[in-house]
Parts: structure tokens; C-alpha cells; sequence
């Protein structure tokens, strides 16, 4: 049997759990660089039995998997997997199983986003390479107290960022497609129409679900409505906000700046213009790549390759439907 792990930037997937008894049952591979899809992948995956997905890095659409004949089962980690063509999966009998999710209790995403939001009020950056070229004090920070904090979806993750800006003392606002007052007052947080929220907070933060209801769901309107000293935040989906008027607001100084942990396409392109930019904090998908979030994907990935050899696979994902959660809120 041969088990291909995919997109393990860090090399860390064989030391982050067990790997032994996948060992016993044949070879694995490790791809620690991003396979171009569709041709550069088919052609490299089209010997292995099982794919290890490292969640939406490398997605599985139909043009890929009817190239690759001796797939058998793939392990996708992270609780929902919306790159997958879930049609040919069934048509093909190829069961396609997640990970649970357990112990990384949704901090990961949460603690990165607040560390962008003080990295983009305090400059942290620009003063960290001044300072080491030999610079002293080159720009002038603002506090979070008192500020508002907008929060484009309330669920799990931006109920947590909610509760960092209350431990701030920001003002916190939310709004989103499915968000009412009661479940806003619930959280703490103040329920706005989207045109407030956007033309009043100092700080945006987005944590809504990708969807085709929400592709695009910040773009010119709602970008040109923001305060000329307010942030723009986004560690859910690259393709939630508009890239040409995100980098023209950018680059215009509509906005005082950005900071961004997810992309239109990943990994970002070495020659992305966006790269250049000086208003812009980057990182590069990091929301949940943490030591435990690894090691429960990886343990989870272990224990679904053995339930799928033994013939009861287990945490099954069956159909897009069944991995689509409604917009935050």
C-alpha cells in the first residue's frame, strides 16, 4: 500500500504523531512543497492508495481524481473539507474521512487574528526590522481601549476574538447575514447594520464561512465605507474580500493598512504585487498551524487510515452539503 502525505510545508506531519502502524502497512511519502494541480499532481499521486490531506491545501476536483486510478481513501484533516468533489468520491467508492477536531478548541485562529490586529495598531513589524537596521522609534502606534472593533460573523471564532476585545476595552460591534440582536447581546457584543460596521470601526475582522453567499462579501462598497485609519483583518478566506479593491485601497492609503493570514491563491505566488506592499502584515495560512492542532490532525489521520483498512471507516464526509455550515453568525 502507498500513503502520500501532501502539503507538509514544516516537515513535521511523521514526528507530530505515531506513524508506526501506517508504517506496517506500507510505504508513505511526504510531499513538503504545494503539487500544482491538475497535470503536476496527477501525475505525482497517481501511484498511492491514500492521500493525506493537510486541510484545504491541495483541493480534490473531479479533473484530478479521475486521474489518479488506485486511489482508495482519503484522510483529509480538519473537521470539513469543501474542495473535494464528493461526487466522483461516491461515484468511485472512495470514502473520505475527517479529523475530530478534539483539544484544539478553536484558540488557534483566534490568537493569531489578535496578534495581527496589535501587530497592524502597533506597528510591531516595521519597528522589529527598523530597530535591527539600526533605527529608533520610527512610527507612532495607537491603543485598542475605547476603539471599536467590527466583527463580520459572530460564531465560534469571532465570538472568541469578541471576547479579546472586551478584555482590551474596545467596543465591540458585529454583524452578519444570519445575526440577530439576541444572539449578538448574548455574546456581549453590540448587533450593526453592514454599512455601520464598516464606516465606524477602527479595526474589521472577518469569520464568516466561504460560500458562494459570502465570495466577495467585502468588496469596493464596503471598502471605500471604512475610516481612512481603520485595519482590514482577514484569517478566514482569501476570496471573502475583493483583492484588486483591497490593493488599491492599499496602495491609495484609502485604508490605514491590512493584515492578512489567507489568500485567493495558496501558497501566495513569490511575484503576488501584494508582497510589496508596505501597509500590509502577511502570514501565510498560519490561523490554525499549531503544535496541537497538528498533533490531533495527524493522531486523527493514524486512527482513520486503520478504521479504513479494517473496513469501518469512520468520521465520514459524504457530500459537500454535509461540510457546509452557515455563514458565522
Amino acid at each position: 500500500m502507498k500513503i502520500a502525505v501532501l502539503d507538509d510545508y514544516q516537515n513535521v506531519a511523521l514526528a507530530s504523531a505515531d506513524w508506526s502502524p501506517i508504517r506496517a502497512l506500507g510505504q508513505i511519502t511526504v510531499f513538503n512543497r504545494h503539487l500544482k494541480p491538475v497535470d503536476e499532481a496527477a501525475e505525482a499521486l497517481a501511484p498511492f492508495d491514500i492521500l493525506c490531506l493537510t486541510r484545504e491545501r491541495m483541493a480534490m476536483p473531479g479533473a484530478l481524481l479521475n486521474r489518479l486510478p488506485n486511489l482508495r481513501f482519503i484522510a483529509a484533516t480538519g473537521p470539513h473539507n469543501r474542495t473535494i468533489d464528493y461526487t466522483v468520491t461516491k461515484a468511485r467508492g472512495i470514502p473520505v474521512s475527517h479529523s475530530s477536531g478534539r483539544g484544539t478548541g478553536g484558540y488557534a485562529t483566534p490568537e493569531l487574528t489578535w496578534g495581527l490586529i496589535l501587530a497592524c495598531m502597533r506597528h510591531i513589524p516595521q519597528e522589529d526590522r527598523a530597530t535591527k537596521a539600526g533605527a529608533w522609534q520610527t512610527t507612532i502606534g495607537r491603543t485598542l481601549y475605547g476603539r471599536r472593533l467590527g466583527l463580520v460573523g459572530l460564531g465560534r471564532i469571532g465570538g472568541r476574538i469578541a471576547e479579546y476585545g472586551r478584555a482590551f476595552g474596545m467596543e465591540v460591534v458585529a454583524w452578519s447575514p444570519n445575526l440577530t440582536d439576541e444572539k449578538a447581546a448574548a455574546k456581549g457584543v453590540k448587533r450593526v447594520e453592514k454599512d455601520e460596521l464598516f464606516a465606524t470601526a477602527d479595526v474589521v475582522s472577518l469569520h464568516v464561512v466561504l460560500s458562494d453567499r459570502s465570495r466577495g462579501i467585502v468588496g469596493a462598497r464596503e471598502i471605500g465605507l471604512m475610516r481612512k485609519d481603520a485595519y482590514l483583518i482577514n484569517t478566514s478566506r482569501g476570496p471573502l474580500v475583493d483583492g484588486a479593491a483591497l490593493m488599491d485601497a492599499l496602495t491609495s492609503r484609502r485604508i490605514a493598512g491590512a493584515g492578512l493570514d489567507v489568500f485567493d491563491e495558496e501558497p501566495l505566488p513569490k511575484d503576488h504585487p501584494i508582497r510589496r506592499i508596505d501597509n500590509v502584515i502577511l502570514t501565510p495560512h498560519l490561523g490554525y498551524v499549531t503544535e496541537e492542532t497538528y498533533r490531533v490532525f495527524y493522531e486523527d489521520t493514524i486512527e482513520n487510515i486503520l478504521a479504513f483498512v479494517a473496513g469501518k471507516p469512520i468520521r465520514l464526509l459524504t457530500s459537500q452539503e454535509s461540510t457546509k455550515a452557515p455563514l458565522a453568525g
